[in-house]
């Protein structure tokens, strides 16, 4: 049975509500909540853990606008990190193809000529 963990902070402990079964329960830390749902749908219900599919609602609105701030941001970045490795990996090609030394290239990207040499050979 598939049930939603509707979680919210209420001072040091989660609150839940299971909306499914109209349980409410609580956990001290967010990786608890599961177990928790599980363990007292099972004693309201006389049926096995095993048969909750549990998915966790964080619904406190401020937190879950942080995770996803962070998440849109995170990804922005990985994103920079690509264009900026396929950036530099261009960048020595054609300075290298422009016949400018592992030094000279290193020099003027601001890089080891170590990573230089890295890069010339993943381009």
């Amino acid at each position: 049975m598939k049930v939603t963990a509707r979680v919210v902070r209420d001072g040091k402990w989660w609150a839940i509500h299971v909306p499914e079964l109209d349980i409410y329960t609580q956990a001290a830390r967010l990786d608890e909540v599961t177990g928790m749902v599980k363990d007292a749908a099972s004693l309201l219900t006389d049926r096995p853990e095993s048969d909750f599919d549990v998915s966790v609602d964080l619904s406190d609105r401020d937190y879950a606008a942080l995770a996803e701030d962070y998440r849109t941001k995170s990804e922005a970045a990985r994103q920079a990190d690509l264009a900026a490795a396929a950036a530099s990996r261009a960048a020595v090609a054609q300075m290298r193809a422009d016949g400018l030394t592992l030094r000279d290239t290193a020099q003027v990207l601001g890089l080891s000529v170590q990573r230089v040499s890295q890069l010339a050979r993943a381009s």
